[in-house]
């Protein structure tokens, strides 16, 4: 299963919307998304509500755009299900992002 990235950005704010499955395979497209995107970003905000799965690969791309956006400004995940929820707090990961519940 792919990933789908839908974009909605104005002024210095970005929304990602992210659908399908964040791992091994699909890490790499997020990564360069955010690579290209993040520049002059202030608000970046993740919404996971149709993402099925992340891996440790996309663990590993959403704490680079955390790092990054500690520097310039904050990151918030919303709209993760049960399972997403689960896979951030047994990597303990839920205690570095800012995820809204």
């Amino acid at each position: 299963m792919a990933l789908t990235i839908a974009k909605d950005s104005s002024g210095d704010s970005l929304a990602l919307t992210l659908e399908g499955r964040l791992d091994t395979t699909t890490a790499p497209q997020l990564e360069a998304e955010l690579n290209n995107s993040l520049g002059s970003v202030k608000t970046l905000t993740f919404d996971l509500a149709k993402l099925a799965y992340v891996s440790s690969a996309g663990l590993r791309v959403l704490l680079k755009a955390q790092k990054t956006m500690n520097k310039q400004g904050s990151m918030t995940i919303k709209n993760a299900g049960q399972e997403i929820l689960e896979i951030f707090e047994v990597t303990g990961f839920d205690e570095i992002l800012n995820i809204e519940k």
